[in-house]
């Protein structure tokens, strides 16, 4: 049986803006496992940050509980903050200090030091330590990313938050990034990461997808593929325009979304043909017509969720 690390149990959050009541998040349940990579999966206004800000003890829910590693997030808040590290989604760090000077401030904040845990980032921390003298705020995005995730590991954490920790981070510095949180999770670390790239849902463990403050569904990024239903089909022609229109009026056609530069189109029917949908087009004046069935993405099925909900 996997040990839980994270659990919410009924969590709502709303904020009042300009007298309007938005609600953040809207009757939470979630259970997290030690040692595994949780990806919270959602566009923006999804309720992300907020659900990790209260996991992290930085906000209060309105109601229900939560716990992390066995603290409760209002009670608890002095030892939870000993037992996490938090890298929120802007860079936070002191921008006028250098990569060494930050390093030491944030470990001196949780009474250790940089040389008494250093091996806890090393194989992070020497990426970017030949910049040690350099002012964080002169750092690139990637070398920003590193240094704000060794400050959050410098004292040890036993559950690390990242939120959206790769936005507007270049492709390259994405995959590094996974690659040094994939080896942080070898070491038995529960990581709980937010993104809005779908295309990180796949390096997860399991993954929540939220929208509108609601998790439409938690398992693995294969069991949320398996569960699609219908035929999803990839369609192109030289004339785009005219094809989502021509599809969007066919009454066996229930979704149809631009992907990239193609089309994906769900259909509710498994044994509709290639020739049906062809003839279809052609009938409605689109020709050159390219088509072909697929296997859904994760964010397919999180469309196809978004539809039902």
């Amino acid at each position: 049986m996997a040990t839980i690390s994270i659990q919410c149990q009924h969590i709502k959050k709303s904020y009042t803006l300009k007298k309007n009541k938005i609600i953040a998040l809207d009757d939470i349940n979630l259970e997290v496992y030690k040692s595994e990579i949780f990806g919270l999966i959602g566009p923006d206004g999804a309720g992300k940050t907020s659900l990790i800000r209260i996991l992290a003890s930085l906000i209060l829910p309105d109601s229900g509980s939560a716990k992390v590693e066995e603290c409760d997030v209002i009670h608890d808040f002095e030892k939870l903050r000993t037992k996490i590290g938090y890298m929120p989604g802007r860079f936070s760090l002191y921008q006028d200090l250098t990569v060494q000077e930050n390093l030491e401030f944030f470990a001196s904040v949780f009474n250790t030091t940089v040389q008494d845990n250093y091996h806890l980032i090393n194989d992070i921390y020497k990426q970017i330590e030949v910049f040690k003298f350099r002012t964080a705020g002169a750092l690139s995005g990637g070398m920003k990313q590193k240094l704000a995730l060794c400050c959050a590991l410098i004292h040890s954490p036993s559950i690390l938050f990242l939120d959206e920790p790769t936005t507007g981070v270049d492709a390259v510095s994405r995959i590094e990034f996974w690659e040094m949180l994939t080896e942080l999770k070898r070491k038995g670390m529960t990581i709980f990461v937010s993104t809005p790239y779908m295309d990180e849902a796949s390096l997860c463990d399991r993954i929540a997808l939220m929208q509108s403050g609601k998790i439409l569904s938690v398992s693995s990024p294969s069991q949320v593929k398996q569960q699609y239903s219908g035929t999803l089909w990839s369609l192109q022609s030289i004339h785009m325009y005219h094809l989502m229109q021509a599809l969007k009026k066919w009454s066996r056609v229930d979704s149809a979304f631009s992907f990239g530069e193609s089309i994906h189109v769900g259909i509710s029917e498994q044994n509709i043909s290639e020739i049906e949908i062809k003839n279809y087009l052609l009938q409605n004046g689109i020709s050159e017509i390219n088509i072909q069935r697929i296997e859904p993405t994760v964010e397919d099925c999180f469309m196809q969720l978004m539809d039902k909900n």
